[in-house]
């Protein structure tokens, strides 16, 4: 019946909720909001958002031997692909505020009594899953690309990377397959966590109206898209410190994104 519950609703039936028409003006709108949210305690989301950096610090560090050096920039870039699982906290931070309750720190942690949960980490393990293929997909355009041995350093990477007819290949398939990847989280959880803790609707309900709300709002989606690729660049610069800001400010804007585009629960 656990099994039933996380791809349907409580009820075991999949819901529709209905979806908004919006405009790229409310995608701004979301993520001025989104800022508000950040600046009423901003202490506490740097705390929480110190997650990032520290994530991103991590990552690059790990991938810094030869060994991983071709793993460097998708495992970076590809921390975007997971980043809304780690942002679920602020939804609830968001959710909290919007009905006039308690926001401090702490109640980010309490989503893991959220009736929602098996559902979260069901769509949690999707996206984890695409992360790693999208890791096995990188690993394999270097070694058809470029080479099947590492790198001896640093240095002979970037070389081959930048200075080669081979690397800016790699470049440009590589960020083409990225596109896809990117595209294709974007719109299957563009909605999916906060629905799933407003609302305990089940994962495919939670994904199809994610979908739905993405084929509705084509442009504001990829407005969106290209807002958090530009975050996510402009966070990652300073050594990733910025993202400690970057990532609650948009953990909080998808909170009101998803208010804008999925119409409320009718209760009966």
């Amino acid at each position: 019946m656990t099994a039933f519950h996380v791809m349907a609703g409580a009820e075991g039936t999949v819901a529709h909720p209905g979806i908004r028409k919006i405009g790229v003006s409310d995608v701004f709108d979301a993520l001025a909001r989104g800022w508000d949210d950040f600046c009423e305690k901003p202490s506490h989301y740097v705390f929480l958002g110190l997650i990032y950096p520290i994530a991103g610090v991590v990552l690059a560090a790990w991938s810094s031997g030869a060994n991983m050096l071709p793993l460097l920039y998708p495992l970076v870039s590809g921390f975007a692909l997971i980043g809304p699982i780690a942002a679920i906290g602020l939804y609830e931070i968001s959710r909290r505020r919007e009905a006039g309750m308690d926001t401090s720190w702490y109640h980010a942690l309490e989503v893991r009594h959220s009736p929602a949960m098996p559902s979260i980490l069901a769509i949690a393990a999707m996206l984890f899953v695409l992360f790693v293929a999208w890791l096995v997909v990188a690993q394999a355009l270097y070694v058809q690309m470029i080479a099947e041995e590492p790198p001896r350093s640093f240095m002979a990477f970037l070389n081959g990377i930048l200075y080669t007819e081979a690397g800016w290949n790699l470049i440009l398939v590589g960020n083409a397959v990225g596109f896809v990847f990117a595209v294709a989280v974007l719109s299957t959880v563009v909605v999916s966590f906060p629905l799933l803790l407003d609302r305990d609707v089940g994962a495919v309900s939670a994904v199809q109206t994610s979908i739905r709300a993405t084929l509705v709002n084509p442009l504001p989606v990829a407005v969106w898209g290209l807002i958090v690729a530009a975050g996510l660049v402009i966070g990652s610069i300073p050594v990733f410190v910025g993202l400690a800001v970057i990532m609650p400010v948009l953990g909080h804007a998808t909170w009101h994104l998803y208010r804008r585009m999925v119409e409320p629960e009718r209760l009966a």
